[in-house]
């Protein structure tokens, strides 16, 4: 139940379509004419297409592949790189994916930042908060789509639509939204998508670049990509802009059959089993005796996302305790999201313990999960509820 983090296991059709890379194919898109080339071009075009059919893209060559989700590094960086007066948004609830690379420019002088607060019950964004943030040199506003922490979903569109008037560019992480549930790029006035492939595949990666902003979008780095090798500046034209060096082709054609599976079974059909085991596990841990989750306290507006708390237990003995009694893989920790750990006040206790959905969940599973919460609730010697019991008999 880690899947927040790297989704297991995969659909066999990801297990075969990276085995005949493999076996078969083995070439780089683009360095060279053979047949094994023009193969893993193919692939790697496909996957842009699909991606684009799959989020409503504009234009599939303005899908760049990237390094897991550092295609927010090349948003961030790409849009905020000029001058030492330009202004970024974000909230508290973002990843350190979000968090480092402003940090890192306001560290260097070139971005003040605005963070927007976030609701300590449901870990909601107040969109009106956002357009009140907004200033005459804001260049940048990112938002994280669904929390890895408590699961909080957005809302995307008014926050898009906030965006879009004010002319400012959107930056969307979807690390744990994207594939799902439905998410549209364009009805939700996206300007920049960013994605990790290794939610079932550990290297891949996309940014999705609205048509126009490219022109403004500055590059990360520069290299060979195959094309227009006469010249020794980088490219201009998409994708390659943004694509230096050979492509993790495996990645890729692995991703492709990732897309094509999530297309056969729909995105709504995942998102609907989603939404089920959230209600069995929120319905089966609602009210257990020291048992506490954080994030929206019902199914609607979130996924499959719960940091849980047990009192008396630290995140990683509860997490250890799991794994050993009742083989449950959980994450302990802060998850890389310190911000949102200080507003939820289990920062200083050193996190939660997540539980994080995936398509092959089944709803027994979830209830065993709540059963061993029980269990190990129950079980463990918990100072406040002893002292409560104790007073409750003195009187």
């Amino acid at each position: 139940m880690d899947n927040a983090a790297t989704s297991f296991p995969n659909p066999t059709a990801v297990v075969d379509a990276m085995v005949h890379y493999a076996t078969n194919i083995g070439a780089s898109a683009a360095r060279g004419a053979y047949k094994e080339v023009l193969e893993s071009r193919a692939i790697i075009s496909e996957c842009r297409e699909q991606l684009c059919l799959i989020f409503n893209g504009e234009d599939s060559d303005h899908f760049i592949f990237t390094l897991n989700c550092s295609a927010l590094n090349l948003a961030i960086k790409g849009i905020l790189h000029a001058g030492k007066h330009n202004h970024a948004i974000c909230t508290e609830i973002d990843h350190n994916s979000v968090l480092r690379p402003l940090n890192a420019l306001a560290q260097q002088g070139l971005v003040k930042q605005t963070r927007i607060p976030v609701d300590p019950l449901t870990g909601l964004v107040d969109p009106d908060d956002i357009a009140g943030a907004i200033r005459s040199n804001t260049r940048l506003i990112a938002i994280t789509h669904a929390s890895n922490v408590t699961g909080t979903l957005q809302p995307l569109r008014q926050i898009g639509t906030i965006a879009k008037q004010r002319g400012i560019p959107l930056l969307v992480d979807a690390a744990q939204s994207a594939g799902h549930i439905p998410l549209d790029i364009q009805a939700d006035h996206v300007d920049l998508l960013a994605a990790a492939g290794h939610k079932g595949l550990l290297g891949t990666g996309f940014l999705y670049v609205r048509p126009g902003l490219e022109k403004s979008l500055h590059t990360m780095r520069e290299g060979g990509t195959g094309s227009v090798s006469e010249q020794d500046t980088h490219p201009e034209f998409m994708p390659d802009k943004y694509e230096a060096g050979s492509h993790n082709a495996i990645g890729i054609a692995g991703l492709l059959a990732a897309l094509k599976w999530r297309r056969e079974q729909t995105i709504e059909k995942l998102a609907a089993h989603d939404a089920k085991l959230t209600e069995v596990f929120i319905h089966a841990i609602r009210g257990l005796d020291g048992v506490k989750y954080y994030g929206p306290p019902t199914a609607h507006g979130r996924v499959g996302v719960f940091s849980v708390a047990i009192e008396g237990l630290e995140p990683y003995e509860l997490a250890a305790r799991l794994e050993a009694e009742y083989g449950i893989l959980t994450r302990p920790g802060l998850h890389c999201a310190p911000l949102i750990h200080r507003v939820l006040g289990t920062f200083e206790r050193g996190g939660t313990t997540r539980f994080s959905f995936g398509p092959f969940l089944t709803e027994q599973a979830v209830q065993h999960a709540a059963d061993a919460l029980a269990q190990i609730a129950a079980s463990s010697f918990c100072p406040t509820r002893a002292a409560a019991r104790a007073a409750k008999a003195d009187s």
